[in-house]
């Protein structure tokens, strides 16, 4: 992906969007959603977009959905123009959440990915084990502990992450999310600097995860904090947070 500092946008074409980084949530002016850390921006108009949206490809695919091809939109399909018509809404079959701006949209098979969503790796390495995104998966999910996502429609299960070893962790790409905002909402880690840290927020540690102690447990925990910080990471935009510099520690449940 290109590392211009500068930019037009046809979303935005009345000034350009310079590259920021700074460490505070915002919203993004294209898909709607909330953003982390790196962004455009226009300071005159307080315009945001996440580096997936402003560097959104005209048509793209993706492995999940074999022979349809995604056209980029800058609003979701459909007549109405209101993005919060619950009658015309449409949700991201990746992470099952609304669809309220930019959105990739396949006309002949009616699928809708966000821009972030679309880019999730397909694999990753967390603290030495290996992940797989999947489409389709029949366990639950080891954090909210249910098949779907608490909180998304029915029909759409929204992809996962999947383990490969044994144990078979599974977590929800919207869980990682949701989680990470809902902190944010209730005030996170706020700091001297009225600044919010995706490395140092303190997630609520659900009882179910609460384990027995022991090295299994701790590195059971360890694999948890870890993802969650990682998907959220890449999917509020800012996939320049590393895995290593991930050393905080989950508020457990009351």
């Amino acid at each position: 992906m290109t590392t211009s500092t500068e930019i037009t946008h046809i979303s935005h074409p009345q000034h350009p969007l310079k590259l920021k980084n700074h460490q505070k949530p915002y919203n993004c002016d294209g898909c709607k959603e909330q953003g982390f850390g790196s962004r455009y921006r226009c300071e005159l108009c307080n315009y945001d977009l996440h580096t997936d949206c402003a560097f959104a490809h005209s048509t793209t695919s993706h492995e999940f959905f074999k022979s349809c091809t995604f056209k980029f939109l800058t609003q979701r399909p459909g007549k109405c123009s209101n993005s919060q018509c619950k009658k015309c809404m449409r949700y991201c079959d990746a992470c099952g959440k609304p669809i309220h701006g930019f959105v990739y949209h396949c006309k002949s098979k009616g699928w809708d990915l966000h821009p972030c969503c679309r880019n999730l790796a397909n694999e990753l390495e967390i603290d030495g084990l290996q992940f797989r995104l999947c489409g389709k998966v029949s366990s639950k999910c080891i954090w909210c502990k249910q098949r779907n996502p608490v909180g998304t429609v029915n029909g759409i299960r929204g992809w996962s992450y999947v383990s490969k070893c044994e144990k078979n962790y599974r977590f929800h790409v919207y869980c990682a999310t949701e989680t990470v905002n809902q902190v944010w909402k209730n005030g996170g880690n706020k700091g001297s600097d009225e600044r919010l840290s995706i490395e140092t927020l303190k997630l609520p540690l659900p009882v179910s995860l609460n384990r027995s102690g022991g090295s299994g447990g701790n590195s059971f925990m360890r694999i948890v904090k870890v993802f969650l910080k990682t998907i959220a990471g890449i999917l509020l935009g800012d996939p320049t947070i590393t895995l290593t510099s991930i050393f905080v520690e989950l508020a457990c449940k009351d």
